[in-house]
């Protein structure tokens, strides 16, 4: 195997500082200086340079990527680069979240309050969710916001009426959008906002009185978290800046005079704890894979056994998520549950809606 030449290498940070935000001494949700960590770990699923550490708050649990990483930072990190090495398993269990059968609960989740005129989905990506929330709502206008042009061409696909390309905390964006929706969505959006507090008051914004906010989003306080460590997939360092404990987003809505319609973790918990921390446990006790920004390539001895030993470790990755379903009856309903849903409602009287009949 040939070396890289280093002018044609694509552009991967070399460092984390230039693109991370200083440092922070306190909570960025409650503002305590009561921290503590909880780990420091390298990028484990797309091989990237560069060190993370995650903080969490001893008085309100807010647990968040500190130092932060830019905007710009951001970006590098959720490139795709062409030759890097991937983490097929831990992509694959990560796809869970985004599963038709898990968009489907949290459409059917919403039907009890009626068939909204205008839903907007925050972070929809390539709008799978409007989709399938359709079957439900099918007179229902559906539009998407993403900070990449995915939307567009989810747009083409007319899985959404209209694509905004951004943020909802752009003005650009939020003002002509202010009080249009009956519903906004956020489905595992949170995590990867740098202000979600800044997000979650925008989505009030867009919202007509009465109108509801539908969140599912990673719990930091599964015990998974504190058992598996650096392992646990849901940290997903760097893409996820902060994981919210369901309490502070439960207080910050009611304090913004919002109704809470439902705070419950049983029927989003992902199984996929167990087998996520043996694919990446297994993944990082092999030898260290090519990378197009390596100076020096592995040999090639090296590679051919890295191949050989993940192969021969796929049935104890798929052993371990036979074990999460297994166990799903009952860690859904325990501390173990890794995801929670909220449906909040804003202040205020939303016109008169018809019950849609349930598929």
């Amino acid at each position: 195997m040939t070396a890289h030449p280093a002018p044609s290498a694509p552009p991967v940070p070399q460092a984390t500082t230039p693109a991370h935000e200083p440092r922070r001494e306190d909570c960025p949700w409650c503002g305590s200086a009561r921290l503590r960590n909880r780990l420091r770990t390298g990028d484990l699923r797309q091989y990237k340079p560069g060190s993370f550490t995650v903080d969490e708050c001893r008085d309100c649990g807010h647990t968040f990527q500190n130092p932060r990483l830019t905007f710009e930072g951001l970006a590098l990190y959720h490139r795709t680069v062409h030759g890097a090495p991937r983490d097929v398993a831990a992509d694959t269990l990560l796809a869970l979240r985004g599963s038709r059968l898990r968009h489907r609960s949290a459409a059917r989740a919403m039907l009890r309050f009626g068939e909204p005129e205008s839903w907007l989905d925050v972070g929809t990506g390539h709008a799978r969710f409007p989709a399938t929330a359709r079957e439900f709502f099918p007179y229902t206008s559906f539009d998407g916001l993403d900070r990449t042009p995915r939307v567009v061409r989810a747009r083409s696909a007319d899985r959404v009426e209209e694509a905004h390309v951004g943020r909802l905390t752009d003005p650009r964006i939020s003002s002509p959008l202010r009080a249009r929706y009956d519903v906004v969505s956020m489905l595992h959006h949170l995590e990867g906002i740098p202000d979600p507090r800044a997000e979650l008051h925008a989505a009030l914004e867009v919202l007509r009185p009465g109108g509801h906010l539908l969140i599912e989003t990673l719990n930091p306080r599964s015990v998974y978290a504190a058992l598996l460590g650096r392992w646990w997939l849901a940290y997903d360092q760097p893409r996820h800046l902060h994981l919210l404990p369901p309490h502070n987003l439960r207080a910050e809505l009611e304090a913004a005079g919002c109704t809470i319609a439902l705070l419950d973790h049983r029927p989003v918990h992902i199984p996929h704890d167990l087998a996520g921390a043996t694919a990446l446990a297994l993944s990082h006790a092999l030898p260290a894979p090519d990378t197009p920004w390596r100076a020096i390539p592995p040999p090639m001895t090296h590679q051919h056994l890295r191949e050989a030993l993940l192969r021969a470790g796929v049935p104890l990755v798929a052993l371990a998520a036979v074990a999460d379903h297994l166990i799903a009856p009952l860690t859904r309903r325990t501390r173990f549950a890794n995801t929670y849903r909220l449906i909040a409602k804003k202040p205020g009287q939303l016109r008169a809606v018809v019950p849609p009949p349930v598929p």
